[in-house]
């Protein structure tokens, strides 16, 4: 007789799902197939797209595509440019909070004025969040303009002891800050790189074994874990310059489970970095009966061939793990069982409706 855990389901701050623009390596039916099929019965989708997201328009463009196609639900973010603040007051309504990148990654949103930095700060509204890429140094800046404006601000996949420390440090003064790591950045270290080759670029990189260990010393006071699911083709990962980005959706929560019974985390632990915190931090209520049931006898590969991400590959290809989702629920129906989906494309909801 199986043992089953049932948990709510998981929210996804950091996900590319690619659409519009790049559907040949992921888009929001197989993104959301992908994320039921790991537990995450929510995502909150980037806004570095082909064509980023920077005007209503482009938002409203977007928000008719996931409606159409998404099978679990789904908050959108917001970019920037530092040239768009005046479309600010037209989207607050219809997103999960507005994405900043201080530092290379991919897409042309890095913002390098310190005076537009602060400027966006200033006029973004103090309820909704600012999730900035932040590193290095970049970090002393989010944390100070955090300090100046009161804004909310959530530091995405952060790496490195340097970087966690000054975090850290810095919410011990009461700001209104919080942060999130990885899974490749909890399980994976820049000596992978040797056998992933291309497959293991990211950014922020893959660190070192002592940056990992600090992170996992220090989970009890991070906030939240997210995927930062960004499919590649293996055609370009295998290429001379291959992309930054992993796929991470289907994984997110056998890796965590690995954890668990290791006794790294405990399951509360868990429900707090993937659902109680996200919810907290982005001001959003998960609907009650939305929830997962895993079969924590069952022990399997995580296989390539298996995967339902458009992409058809992870970082954790052959990594054995313990808990496997039989059931996903949403709004009290069941959407998802032994890998299968029972709805048709829409039937996920926008977090923040019309």
């Amino acid at each position: 007789m199986s043992n089953f855990l049932h948990l709510p389901g998981i929210i996804d701050i950091h996900v590319h799902l690619r659409d519009p623009g790049q559907t040949d390596k992921e888009d929001f039916y197989t993104g959301t197939l992908a994320a039921l099929a790991g537990g995450v019965t929510t995502v909150f989708d980037m806004p570095n797209n082909q064509e980023p997201i920077l005007t209503y328009e482009k938002l409203v463009e977007k928000i008719e595509i996931a409606k159409k196609k998404s099978l679990c639900d789904y908050g959108l973010y917001f970019g920037t440019d530092g040239k768009n603040l005046d479309q600010f007051e037209k989207v607050i309504d219809k997103i999960v909070g507005l994405k900043i990148y201080l530092n290379d990654t991919t897409g042309n949103l890095f913002i390098h004025d310190e005076k537009i930095l602060e400027k966006i700060f200033r006029l973004w509204p103090k309820n909704k969040v600012i999730v900035v890429h932040a590193e290095g140094e970049k970090i002393n800046l989010v944390i100070d303009l955090c300090g100046k404006t009161g804004n909310k601000v959530h530091i995405t996949h952060v790496a490195t002891k340097k970087d966690l420390e000054k975090i850290l440090e810095a919410k011990k003064d009461k700001l209104n800050l919080t942060c999130d790591v990885t899974p490749h950045h909890l399980f994976l270290t820049k000596d992978h790189l040797k056998l992933l080759n291309g497959f293991g670029i990211v950014r922020p990189s893959l660190a070192t074994k002592d940056d990992q260990e600090f992170l996992w010393k220090n989970i009890d006071k991070i906030d939240c874990i997210a995927s930062d699911h960004a499919p590649h083709t293996i055609f370009e990962k295998k290429g001379l310059n291959p992309p930054s980005g992993v796929p991470g959706l289907e994984t997110i929560l056998p890796l965590l489970l690995n954890s668990v019974w290791e006794k790294k985390m405990t399951i509360d632990n868990l429900v707090r970095l993937i659902n109680i915190n996200p919810q907290k931090i982005f001001d959003y209520q998960q609907n009650a009966k939305t929830y997962i049931q895993i079969d924590t006898d069952e022990e399997y590969l995580i296989e390539n061939k298996n995967l339902k991400t458009k992409c058809g590959w992870s970082p954790f290809n052959g990594w054995k793990v313990r808990g496997k989702v039989k059931n996903v629920y949403l709004h009290g129906k069941k959407v998802f069982s032994e890998g299968k989906v029972f709805v048709q494309q829409g039937f996920g909801r926008n977090i923040f409706p019309d």
